[in-house]
């Protein structure tokens, strides 16, 4: 479903955005309700061959809406982020994550590589962020 309000996904990437056409295809097969979800969206860059920008533009050229963010920052109902505070598991965590700061944001990017690095899941990335009163940002598909 497109946003019933506001201005449509597609028209923050100008009038002169083209989509892929093979992406297209992709993103409809993965799509139910008119809806994709981040899992889906990066399943769709290994796929491809294509960056995680290329993937969300072209998500949101087709006006689909992305759900169930990796990090539960956004698309679950009825709450819409299923992310909670929960403080840092560790003092290198919380380290970490600072040091990766940028303007005072951790990237969505870089929230990924500290899970990795630390091989805890992603939301308990972002639940030490909501914490610690840091923000993430920018999504890697280009959602916020």
């Amino acid at each position: 479903m497109t946003r019933e309000q506001g201005p449509k996904f597609s028209e923050k990437h100008g009038a002169d955005a083209q989509i892929d056409a093979a992406m297209k295809q992709k993103i409809k097969d993965k799509t139910k309700n008119n809806e994709i979800s981040c899992a889906a969206a990066f399943q769709l860059t290994k796929e491809l061959k294509a960056t995680p920008a290329e993937v969300g533009r072209d998500i949101d050229l087709l006006d689909i809406r992305l759900v169930k963010c990796r990090l539960g920052l956004f698309g679950y109902r009825p709450e819409k982020k299923a992310v909670k505070q929960k403080a840092p598991r560790s003092q290198e965590l919380e380290e970490a994550i600072r040091a990766a700061l940028i303007e005072n944001r951790l990237s969505c990017h870089a929230a990924w590589e500290i899970a990795d690095m630390f091989q805890i899941p992603k939301m308990d990335v972002s639940a030490a962020c909501e914490a610690l009163g840091i923000k993430i940002k920018p999504c890697q598909l280009g959602a916020f």
